[in-house]
């Protein structure tokens, strides 16, 4: 099984000026879950999407994506949208969420003294499909022979779980009793979804799941000691859960998971170590096809050795050049890197390193804009097609 493309990349794209001033009234935090959006930042959105596809179609980027022009950040407009779930925009910083939590830890340092979420009331159900509406906004831009060549991305199920305080992201007059029963449903509003964009045409989904790489940072974990949580038990129902919203996924549709440290404003990251503490776990336990990983920082993000864990039939998507940085990387350093991943792969599978290449893509790291309002420090529109241009040239250099 080779990836669906070489190059690649995460998804989210920087906003055009004209966009920005669109949605600057849904650009606040408080924003964040905001459904009442008005037609006139509806059609804003539709004419950047339109446009935004054709500089892909014109530079040849593949996948095409919808830059997630249509949230104010990557996991927004998703499990609102969904009954049984009630938006809260101001719960305080830090006695809503975990102890410790890198996120909410590194936005007091900003001075935020509030954060939104999303808190279970009621039985979870779907309702409607939440995204629905934006992937037919991406699908109808293009020419329907391409729609295979584009990529959704989606949030992962555990994005308000793993941040809130434990034991509080359901309340008791939901009708749970358990954090099982809790996943058991959002995995079957997450499959009912993945029918749903299916059957309109979409092939290439992304579930983001930046939280996962929490569980390599030891801030993470001893906030969760501190609370009493075991988190081998955590990482397990959360692994649980992803296999459950994959177990009757369409044939034709392929699913990866993509695990970042963050790309929030300023180039901000919220958390730093190796894959080595889950990889074997991720890659042995968890029924996705590819997987997105960070690999542009040694510092941040650790060196290739976890890559032993992967077994035969998956794919990595090493994500080498930065959406953090505006400088640009040197096309011959990226392919000395991917020969090295595909070294290690070799090794561990006993095949050759030729073999292991087709197994392995080229992408950044991270999404350009995970924040609507946010992106890498210094990264211009322009750098950024430079950027994914060079995934692209490279990509070329070396798988083809």
């Amino acid at each position: 099984m080779a990836p669906p493309f070489r190059a690649d990349h995460i998804g989210s794209l920087l906003r055009p000026q004209s966009l920005l001033e669109a949605r600057s009234d849904l650009s606040s935090p408080s924003q964040m879950y905001t459904l009442d959006i008005p037609q006139s930042v509806k059609d804003a959105e539709a004419k950047a999407i339109r446009e935004v596809v054709q500089i892909q179609l014109q530079k040849e980027i593949r996948p095409i994506t919808d830059g997630e022009y249509a949230r104010q950040i990557y996991y927004g407009g998703f499990f609102e949208r969904l009954s049984g779930f009630e938006a809260k925009p101001d719960l305080p910083i830090p006695d809503a969420f975990r102890t410790d939590f890198p996120t909410t830890s590194g936005l007091a340092k900003m001075g935020a003294t509030t954060r939104a979420a999303v808190i279970c009331t009621g039985k979870i159900g779907y309702k409607q499909s939440p995204y629905l509406s934006e992937w037919l906004t991406l699908r109808d831009s293009l020419p329907r022979h391409l729609w295979g060549d584009a990529k959704f991305t989606i949030p992962t199920p555990n994005y308000q779980h793993i941040q809130l305080k434990p034991g509080t992201a359901w309340i008791e007059a939901s009708g749970y009793t358990s954090d099982e029963e809790y996943f058991r449903d959002l995995a079957k509003c997450y499959a009912a979804e993945l029918r749903t964009l299916y059957d309109a045409g979409l092939r290439n989904i992304q579930v983001d799941d930046p939280h996962l790489t929490y569980f390599c940072s030891s801030q993470f974990l001893e906030g969760c000691e501190k609370d009493g949580v075991d988190t081998d038990a955590l990482l397990d129902l959360y692994t649980r859960t992803h296999n459950q919203l994959l177990a009757d996924k369409p044939a034709g549709l392929h699913v990866g998971m993509h695990l970042c440290r963050g790309n929030m404003s300023g180039s901000t990251h919220w958390v730093s170590g190796s894959y080595e503490k889950i990889a074997y776990k991720l890659f042995n336990e968890t029924n996705y096809e590819t997987y997105y990983l960070e690999f542009d920082d040694v510092s941040r993000a650790g060196g290739f050795e976890p890559l032993r864990f992967l077994l035969r039939g998956k794919n990595v998507v090493l994500g080498l050049v930065s959406t953090k940085t505006p400088a640009l990387e040197e096309a011959g350093a990226l392919r000395a890197q991917i020969a090295a991943a595909a070294a290690v792969v070799a090794r561990a599978q006993g095949v050759p390193d030729a073999e292991a290449l087709g197994c392995l893509a080229l992408s950044p790291q991270c999404g350009f804009s995970s924040l609507s309002v946010a992106g890498g420090k210094g990264v211009t529109p322009q750098r950024m097609w430079e950027k994914l241009q060079l995934v692209r040239d490279v990509a070329r250099q070396v798988w083809t």
